[in-house]
């Protein structure tokens, strides 16, 4: 079990909390955080590109001159990939780039995000966080109470809108539960901020 400081919203450490060596002090597999990277970042393509081969492209079915006597080298269509408004030669089409990754695989590379960021010192835990209003401002203030320097992941318990719509102005600041975090976001963030009961659902949830 790591200890690490527990923080208020003004900054100020409360106390310290246990993190399960079970999600936040396993070995960082590299080469499973990067299959989990790439699969997120490939599953997200439209894969929508399409371009049109000689038989797709309208007209051409005319040979343009006759083949023998012209002094010309011989054509067949006007739709060749060597003329202007010809088709193209091995043309995209739409395709599907997503793979599967295996459940055992993606939680461990999860936890290996998530022991990676408390390795490095980029994990802050914080008792609560609640909002009385929707407030830019006061969030902001928390992160820089807490030291928060660029991209930061903040997750939650609940999905509070005051806090959620607080944060959705502040640049490079991402909003996510436990149920939804992912090791390109864990990763893409320089810092992550977990509250005390973010924590203890990552543990049931993960473990």
């Amino acid at each position: 079990m790591a200890n690490v400081s527990l923080y208020n919203m003004e900054g100020k450490e409360v106390g310290t909390i246990e993190l399960s060596d079970a999600i936040f002090g396993v070995e960082v597999n590299q080469h499973l955080v990067h299959m989990a990277v790439v699969q997120q970042l490939a599953n997200n393509r439209q894969g929508t590109q399409k371009a049109k081969t000689r038989s797709e492209v309208s007209g051409g079915g005319r040979k343009p001159w006759r083949q023998k006597g012209t002094g010309r080298a011989r054509q067949g269509s006007t739709r060749s990939p060597q003329w202007t408004g010809g088709g193209v030669v091995f043309a995209p089409t739409p395709r599907d780039y997503s793979f599967k990754l295996n459940k055992k695989e993606k939680r461990a590379a999860l936890k290996s995000a998530l022991s990676d960021k408390l390795a490095n010192g980029n994990l802050i835990v914080v008792d609560k966080i609640e909002m009385n209003e929707i407030k830019t401002k006061t969030f902001k203030t928390m992160l820089d109470n807490l030291k928060v320097v660029g991209k930061s992941l903040v997750v939650i318990n609940d999905n509070d809108k005051k806090v959620v719509l607080s944060a959705r102005n502040i640049f490079g600041c991402k909003m996510s539960q436990p149920g939804t975090i992912n090791v390109y976001d864990i990763l893409n963030a320089k810092t992550l901020v977990l509250t005390q009961d973010a924590v203890k659902t990552i543990e049931e949830v993960y473990a």
